[in-house]
């Protein structure tokens, strides 16, 4: 690979010209003014939050169901993470759970684009505008999805990506990027995941070493040209599932028209855990994403919250089976998943 040659000759090993490469095209994508890429999502939401000036004495509403690093982020901020139940159809964050858990410490709200699946965008920026809180999107899993005329990193001040290589989007390796349209908070970015230097040896305040490697930025740039058809491929399995699906007693994913870009596609039963042996058992593989919300972490125990008063993030806790959803899936692979699945209903 001759753009790989070029690397090395040049060591461009840690930042440089392919992170800038990438950066420059992963902004168009998104429809924004500035990415920034770093070493993985959990750094790019730490990053976010500091440049939003959340800090100690703060609090951030978070939905309960997410991976544990949208917690970590305000957490390493000195910010206290408020958890919020999440909806029924889609797993995320519930306005009208997050309104009855304000008060006047909450400073921002962090909306997840969970499985692929846009967060309501539209009542949350109303919220976020009435209660004056910054916006800061978790779009770790939502590479490419719209919602209305915006692709998901475009809406709130700051948005955090994770390219993580199972990922719609994956690095070789580890990657993260921070989105926004503020030129100041993007010059700070860049400063802070470079040891916060505002220029070479003159550290500006405290930084950190969160700089993408110049490998990931070449192989992620190759790879974004190719993401909207894996994305369609996506789709088309997807389809393929709720087609072949209807009728069983499941809940099944519930996209609004094509946002959804299948990160994964999770159904939900009671019966769960034995339709996922019983999937093993036909050589199917299945995932739990996630089994233990964030309110019944054990790191999160010391937190003053009534621990039953999130009922779907616990039932998507509980009930959540993801299937198997990958460019490449072929149509006999998503066929034998559907069979196997008809099976063990009796359909």
């Amino acid at each position: 690979m001759p753009r790989m040659r070029d690397l090395f000759a040049r060591s461009a090993f840690c930042l440089g010209p392919y992170v800038e490469e990438f950066e420059s095209a992963f902004a168009d994508y998104c429809g924004v003014k500035h990415a920034l890429g770093v070493n993985n999502g959990t750094s790019a939401l730490h990053l976010a939050l500091i440049a939003a000036g959340i800090g100690r004495g703060d609090k951030v509403l978070v939905p309960a169901s997410t991976f544990v690093a949208t917690a970590w982020a305000v957490l390493y901020v000195g910010a206290e993470p408020v958890f919020c139940d999440v909806e029924e159809a889609s797993a995320n964050l519930s306005v009208a759970d997050a309104e009855r858990r304000m008060d006047r410490a909450v400073k921002a709200v962090m909306p997840v684009h969970l499985y692929g699946q846009p967060a309501d965008m539209a009542p949350i920026l109303a919220f976020a505008d009435r209660h004056k809180l910054v916006v800061i999107e978790d779009a770790a899993q939502a590479h490419g999805a719209r919602y209305g005329n915006r692709r998901a990193g475009g809406f709130g001040r700051l948005a955090g990506f994770s390219f993580y290589p199972g990922k719609n989007l994956g690095a070789a390796g580890e990657g993260g990027a921070v989105t926004t349209d503020d030129p100041d908070l993007a010059k700070r970015i860049a400063a802070l995941r470079n040891h916060a230097q505002s220029e070479r040896y003159i550290h500006s305040e405290l930084g950190f070493n969160y700089r993408m490697e110049g490998i990931q930025g070449l192989v992620l740039a190759e790879k974004l040209r190719h993401l909207d058809a894996w994305t369609e491929m996506r789709r088309a399995i997807a389809r393929r599932y709720l087609q072949g699906l209807k009728g069983l007693p499941l809940k099944l994913p519930a996209p609004v028209g094509e946002d959804h870009v299948y990160h994964l596609f999770v159904i939900r039963t009671p019966d769960r855990d034995r339709l996922r042996q019983h999937l093993d058992r036909a050589g199917i593989q299945t995932g739990l994403h996630y089994p233990v919300p964030l309110h019944r972490q054990p790191c999160f125990a010391g937190f003053s919250v009534d621990r039953d008063s999130f009922p779907i993030a616990d039932q998507w806790a509980s009930q959540g089976l993801s299937l198997p959803i990958f460019p490449g899936m072929t149509e006999t692979q998503t066929d034998a998943v559907i069979a196997a699945l008809r099976g063990f209903f009796g359909a």
